[in-house]
């Protein structure tokens, strides 16, 4: 009786997955370039310090190698950079992860920082979607406004295409409660963009297309 041969697909994870794009309006200017297969190597200037910071963490836990670069209308508040940012992130991560053959499609991760504890689940979709339970101790961390996290991620979600949760599970600290947030982010999506071996490459999805 012959061997039966399986036709395998090539590996997705062969070809770079990486991006740039740039957004240009009359309140920002935003240029993000990014490779999902990375280091967790950040370039970041925003103008606004604790965005930065978690932004780098975002890179530092996803293994993402990412630079943003953002002019924004500070003198006003952060709001349009931050939501801004997040749009363009969104964008650059879509492009990067292209038709989505290959990859484990969902991650989660729980991440601890002293007294807080936050949960993300992310699900490469196609459809945007945000779920966010995250009830700050403090409207302001330095001189970043609380409620924008909120902001940069329904504008990461609706470009990026992708279904999102987040759960502050407890907290007292605001710095504290925002870093989980974000570092459990960055490690759910480096799960879910992880290249499943035993997929073949195929879509992750019964419909055959994400």
């Amino acid at each position: 009786m012959p061997a039966l041969i399986f036709e395998q697909n090539p590996l997705p994870m062969t070809q770079p997955r990486t991006a740039e794009v740039s957004r240009q309006t009359a309140e920002t200017q935003i240029k993000v370039k990014l490779n999902l297969d990375g280091t967790g190597v950040s370039k970041l200037a925003t103008g606004i310090g604790f965005f930065d910071h978690m932004l780098d963490q975002i890179a530092r836990h996803g293994l993402i190698d990412l630079e943003i670069e953002a002019t924004g209308d500070l003198h006003i508040d952060g709001h349009h950079t931050v939501e801004d940012v997040g749009i363009t992130l969104g964008q650059a991560i879509a492009q990067a992860v292209g038709d989505k053959r290959g990859i484990r499609r969902y991650g989660h991760a729980y991440v601890p920082l002293d007294e807080a504890l936050s949960r993300v689940v992310v699900d490469f979709s196609g459809r945007p979607g945000l779920e966010m339970h995250l009830p700050f101790s403090s409207g302001q961390i330095g001189e970043f406004d609380t409620q924008l996290t909120y902001e940069f991620f329904q504008g990461l979600v609706n470009h990026a295409f992708i279904t999102l949760h987040i759960d502050n599970i407890k907290g007292v600290n605001a710095h504290h409660q925002a870093e989980t947030v974000f570092k459990a982010f960055g490690r759910a999506l480096r799960a879910a963009l992880e290249w499943d071996p035993r997929a073949l490459g195929q879509v992750p999805s019964t419909k055959g297309s994400l």
